[in-house]
Parts: structure tokens; C-alpha cells; sequence
């Protein structure tokens, strides 16, 4: 009996459990068991990082490929990453377009940059760095 044998058995039983670890994931079913299972595998992270990496692995490539994904691959790689970030600091910190007069102008300003019909000049993304203590890098 070879010194790998309950390796390969194991291997096999994977394998019979959830073939699309090895040959990609094919429907939104399999892609459901595979995020449902990493939803229970972060329990124990530690524990479970060989599955967990595996299962990105085919999770990510199957939502980089799969036609139910275009719309949303495209709509996330046009989106302004400064804008993207300031949408995030308003939303955690419950703030409205007239909160943020100080750092960037009226509210008609801010609805523009949120909007994308305008950009933040850097002299904006300093006082907003500023005022939420964070790196300005976030925005470029």
C-alpha cells in the first residue's frame, strides 16, 4: 500500500463531493455551494485555508467568465475608484452631499463628482483625507 494512499482517497472522495474544484465551475448552482461552503469553512480559517483558497480559486474565475457576471464585471471596472471611495466614508458615516461642503463644496458639487460628471481635484482629496484620517492613496 503506498505511504500516500489515504491522501489519493480523500483526494478521490473531494473529487466525487465537488467535481467543480478541479474542472471549474459550470452553473450558478455549483457556484451557490461553493460560496454557501466557504461561508461555513471562515469559521475555522485557520483550520480550513486549503479548501478556502481552493474554492476562491474557482469562485473568482468562474465570476471573471461566467456570462451572468458580465454586467456586473463591467459596471465594477468602470467605476471611478475615487468616487467609489467616497460613496464608502458617506455611506459609514451617514453623511449627505451638504455634510461635505468644507471638503469639496456646495452640494451640487458633490452630486456632479458622485455622479461622475466631475472629478476630485486633489485639493479635495486632501481635505477629505484629512477629515477621515486617511491615507490620500485611497483615492487614486
Amino acid at each position: 500500500m503506498s505511504k500516500f494512499a489515504e491522501i489519493i482517497e480523500i483526494a478521490n472522495m473531494l473529487d466525487k463531493k465537488l467535481p467543480f474544484l478541479h474542472g471549474g465551475i459550470g452553473s450558478l448552482g455549483e457556484h451557490n455551494v461553493a460560496l454557501e461552503l466557504i461561508d461555513e469553512l471562515v469559521d475555522d480559517y485557520d483550520k480550513n485555508i486549503f479548501l478556502i483558497n481552493s474554492l476562491y480559486m474557482v469562485i473568482e474565475r468562474y465570476e471573471n467568465e461566467a456570462p451572468e457576471f458580465e454586467g456586473f464585471n463591467a459596471d465594477i471596472e468602470s467605476l471611478n475608484s475615487a468616487t467609489a471611495v467616497l460613496n464608502v466614508l458617506m455611506d459609514q458615516h451617514n453623511l449627505k452631499a451638504d455634510d461635505l461642503k468644507n471638503e469639496i463644496g456646495g452640494k451640487n458639487m458633490v452630486s456632479m463628482i458622485l455622479n461622475g460628471k466631475r472629478k476630485l481635484t486633489l485639493n479635495h482629496i486632501y481635505n477629505l483625507a484629512h477629515r477621515f484620517s486617511i491615507d490620500p492613496k485611497l483615492f487614486v
